[in-house]
């Protein structure tokens, strides 16, 4: 019997994205690449983070994802189709928050709502303003008289409102006070227990964000990036399970080292246990957590 394989909610493949440059008559301008052959498989029900420094192309992988950037080479696809062609059917089930609020300044938190309200056929009205309450919300203010993380709680409330399926959050928190952010992270995961209900499916979460510490209890994914490329992509639980950092006074060359980086004492290793490492390799090391991670990677 044939099994089937369930599609993936994001999937990416070789998906490139080259600068625009100014053209040079008189001179060849060689093209930057932005996304270099970037490529994610993404469960349904998974929660990614997505990590790196500024630069790195994870607000330009976001939005090639959803369609708003047109790629130069590759495809993505999410809930099963070509982001360049999304239906009106899976617009409706998607959530989408860039890293500046796109709102309108003119407009109350109401005024905004009711506009998703005609937007949204699943917008629930209810929620929202539970969501607002949650988060200390005026809805009563303009957009642009709000503060700055006034503002990023009423674009994430407008994004939950209509209880999407794929979320996909460039820096959601990074406006927000710590209990702002708390209060975030329980209303993204109190909502797939109710999205899960009947034959809906579980929602699924890319979030990039440099708290890394908030990201690490969450996530049951992680995609570091770095230079418009995906450096390492797995789950979390398998990285914090397999991968051993050793240090050593010279390199190792084998399929089992995932990274190394010269110290001002010798070598770091990042050792992937299920590989195989070396005899040299096979005991010892230690564990890293995701910001001792990200700094080995980008070191």
């Amino acid at each position: 019997m044939t099994t089937l394989t369930p599609t993936p909610a994001i999937h990416c493949q070789a998906l490139t994205l080259e600068a625009t440059q100014p053209a040079a008559w008189w001179r060849r301008v060689p093209r930057q690449r932005v996304l270099d052959q970037c490529a994610l498989n993404l469960p349904v029900g998974s929660v990614t983070g997505l990590i790196g420094r500024n630069g790195a192309g994870k607000s330009s992988l976001i939005r090639c994802l959803l369609g708003l950037t047109p790629v130069s080479e590759g495809q993505a696809r999410l809930l099963g189709e070509d982001s360049a062609q999304l239906s009106d059917a899976v617009r409706a089930r998607l959530g989408y928050v860039p890293q500046s609020p796109e709102l309108f300044g003119w407009m109350t938190g109401q005024e905004h709502a009711e506009v998703a309200a005609s937007l949204y056929p699943g917008h629930d009205r209810a929620w929202f303003e539970q969501l607002a309450e949650r988060f200390a919300l005026p809805l009563q203010q303009k957009a642009d008289e709000l503060a700055q993380g006034d503002q990023q709680k009423l674009a994430l409330a407008l994004a939950l409102a209509h209880h999407p399926t794929l979320l996909l959050l460039d820096e959601p928190v990074a406006s927000l006070d710590p209990l702002a952010r708390r209060a975030f992270l329980r209303t993204l995961f109190e909502l797939p227990e109710r999205d899960g209900e009947g034959d809906a499916p579980p929602r699924t979460v890319l979030i990039s964000s440099h708290l890394l510490g908030d990201l690490e209890r969450v996530v049951s994914h992680v995609c570091f990036m770095q230079a418009g490329q995906v450096q390492l992509m797995d789950e979390w639980d398998a990285l914090l399970e397999h991968l051993r950092l050793h240090e050593v006074s010279a390199p190792i060359r084998h399929a089992a080292v995932r990274h190394s980086r010269a110290t001002a004492t010798g070598w770091q290793l990042l050792v992937d246990e299920r590989r195989t490492p070396p005899p040299a390799l096979a005991q010892g090391g230690r564990g890293l957590c995701m910001d001792e991670l990200f700094d080995v990677l980008n070191g």
